[in-house]
């Protein structure tokens, strides 16, 4: 049966039906890829980001906008074609986003097994991986404004 608030036991089903936990030690060793995945997690979040940001580095520049912006700017943007835009980083962001989306639901889903120490190994191992891995350089955005106003 399953658990619908949290308890603290060393029996539990992580995702799949094999992955049953029924003695001590096969619940540290779950509770250790639990972190150890969390910690993949964040490091595979940097990966994103960094390649987003090299992506972003070629996207089309628009021009900037005039006093009458909301008026000027268009509702909808053209698709980009084959050649402008597609290039490996972009294309490299898009394999790591979907890894990593992957690998956040699947943290999720193990989190609602409702295993208090399947829950405190995730949080743990994602504090951890962001402590190491984000360095917080994401937060950091510089604007590069090429305007040639006269």
């Amino acid at each position: 049966m399953m658990h619908m608030t949290f308890y603290w036991g060393n029996k539990v089903t992580l995702l799949f039906d094999f992955w049953r936990t029924d003695s001590w030690s096969s619940y540290a060793l779950a509770l250790l890829a639990c972190f150890i995945v969390s910690v993949i997690y964040q490091y595979m979040e940097d990966r994103h980001q960094r390649f987003k940001i090299l992506s972003s580095k070629s996207k089309k520049n628009y021009p900037p906008p005039s006093s009458n912006a909301a008026v000027n700017t268009p509702l909808l943007y053209s698709f980009p074609t084959v050649g402008s835009v597609w290039n490996s980083a972009r294309f490299a962001t898009a394999i790591l986003f979907g890894i990593n989306s992957a690998i956040g639901y699947m943290l999720m889903l193990a989190i609602m097994s409702f295993n208090g120490g399947v829950f405190v190994s995730i949080v743990l191992g994602l504090s951890i991986g962001y402590l190491l891995f984000r360095t917080g350089e994401e937060d950091v955005m510089v604007v590069d404004n090429q305007c040639a106003c006269a």
